[in-house]
C-alpha cells in the first residue's frame, strides 16, 4: 500500500520560513503529478501547490501562496518538497502530500505548521 510521510513542520513567526518534505513509496513515482495539501481547523482540505509528472516542469499554486511557496520533486529519492517563505498566520494548518489528483483513501499523518508570534 502506498504511504506518504510528511516532515518539516513546526512553529514559526510571521515572515519566517519552513521547508516541508514528503517521502512516498509510490511505484513509478515519476509518472504522477504530486501535490501539497493543507487543512486548517474547521476548514476543508485544499490543494495549495502541485507539480507535474516527469521532471516537474509545470507547477501551480493557489493564489494565497503564489510567490511565497515553491514545490519541487526528486524522482530518484521519491520525495516532494515545499519551500515556504514569508509565512503568514493564515498558513497555519496540517500539511499533507499526495498525488494530484489525490488518492482519497490514502493520506499520511501530515505535518503541523503553526505561524504565530
Amino acid at each position: 500500500q502506498v504511504q506518504f510521510v510528511e516532515s518539516g513542520g513546526g512553529l514559526v513567526q510571521p515572515g519566517g520560513s519552513l521547508r516541508l518534505s514528503c517521502a512516498t513509496s509510490k511505484n513509478f513515482f515519476s509518472s504522477y503529478g504530486m501535490g501539497w495539501y493543507r487543512q486548517a481547523p474547521g476548514k476543508e482540505r485544499e490543494l495549495v501547490a502541485s507539480i507535474t509528472s516527469g521532471s516537474g516542469g509545470g507547477t501551480h499554486y493557489v493564489d494565497s501562496v503564489q510567490g511565497r511557496f515553491t514545490i519541487s520533486r526528486d524522482n530518484t529519492k521519491k520525495t516532494v518538497n515545499l519551500q515556504m517563505n514569508n509565512l503568514k498566520p493564515e498558513d497555519t494548518a496540517v500539511y499533507y502530500c499526495n498525488l494530484d489528483p489525490p488518492l482519497r483513501t490514502t493520506w499520511g499523518q501530515g505535518t503541523q505548521v503553526t505561524v504565530s508570534s
